[in-house]
């Protein structure tokens, strides 16, 4: 049995731990609610272009179309692009991204496809290196300042200049979508060739000036910095919320921790109180 001397010690160093996940906690909901409004505030503006793009979509049709619209005709070569945060101590964010994008990858090779990888944070770079590192295309870090179109385009602009090499048919990305403080789910979207879906109801009829191939020749590019971006905000806001969730647990696990090593502590040296009381006593009897 440890001595009421190194107990206090691991109830010193377990009180440390607690103060560094409640430091951590309180970190993370001051930035989650900053993370969540730009989460929030990109949604409008992705689901906008994409309607634009299925309207101009509509009109357009055969050969002219655009190839980040039409696609290159096959499926054979496919670009996974797996999107996570740089840092840990988020729970369970990370790995279940990674997991998503395991399952999409094994899928494709089960089916003979011929499947490249591009992580976007550090962990997709660890949690895919050791079984595919060879399959990498790229590897890029979030870095710790809000994700913006500056830190986006290089990626984008790699994804697009490898595509129109012909280096691959599909591309898809895997991220997290967050939907609460308490629920964030991966999420896969084919980014080319470009999905359509209609909205409900008619459409609104358009002309457009010029026409609509020339438009989405150059709005096609920029909607899959759109899409990067906005997945990228929704990283943000979703590691932020598991990692204020994963410290807040720590934290209360901690301090249950405390309760039982001093609870333990006591009984230990009330032992030793009363085995020297009965020493004492046993003695000075003898005497």
């Amino acid at each position: 049995m440890a001595s009421v001397k190194e107990m206090r010690t691991r109830i010193g160093s377990v009180k440390s731990t607690q103060k560094i996940t409640k430091a951590l906690q309180m970190v993370a909901a001051a930035k989650l609610r900053r993370a969540q409004h730009a989460a929030e505030a990109a949604r409008p503006y992705a689901r906008g272009m994409q309607n634009v793009i299925a309207n101009l979509a509509a009109g357009v049709a055969g050969p002219s179309a655009p190839l980040l619209l039409a696609g290159t005709g096959s499926d054979r070569r496919h670009l996974v692009i797996v999107a996570t945060s740089d840092r840990g101590l988020a729970g369970g964010f990370n790995s279940s991204i990674i997991r998503a994008a395991r399952e999409k990858i094994t899928a494709l090779l089960a089916e003979g496809k011929d499947v490249k990888i591009l992580p976007i944070g550090r962990k997709a770079r660890d949690g895919l290196r050791r079984a595919w590192s060879n399959r990498f295309l790229e590897s890029y870090e979030v870095g710790l300042k809000a994700p913006n179109l500056a830190l986006v385009k290089p990626i984008a602009q790699r994804v697009l200049d490898a595509y129109m090499a012909g280096e691959f048919d599909v591309v898809t990305l895997v991220h997290s979508a967050f939907k609460s403080v308490v629920t964030q789910t991966p999420r896969l979207v084919q980014l080319i060739p470009a999905q359509v879906e209609a909205g409900g109801g008619p459409a609104p009829f358009y002309e457009y000036e010029p026409d609509e191939d020339t438009i989405l020749t150059a709005l096609l590019p920029q909607n899959i910095r759109v899409q990067i971006l906005a997945a990228m905000l929704e990283n943000q806001a979703g590691f932020f919320a598991s990692q204020m969730t994963a410290m807040d647990n720590a934290t209360r696990n901690a301090g249950d921790l405390i309760k039982a090593l001093t609870i333990q502590m006591n009984r230990t040296r009330q032992a030793q109180i009363t085995k020297e009381l009965i020493e004492i006593i046993s003695g000075a009897a003898a005497v």
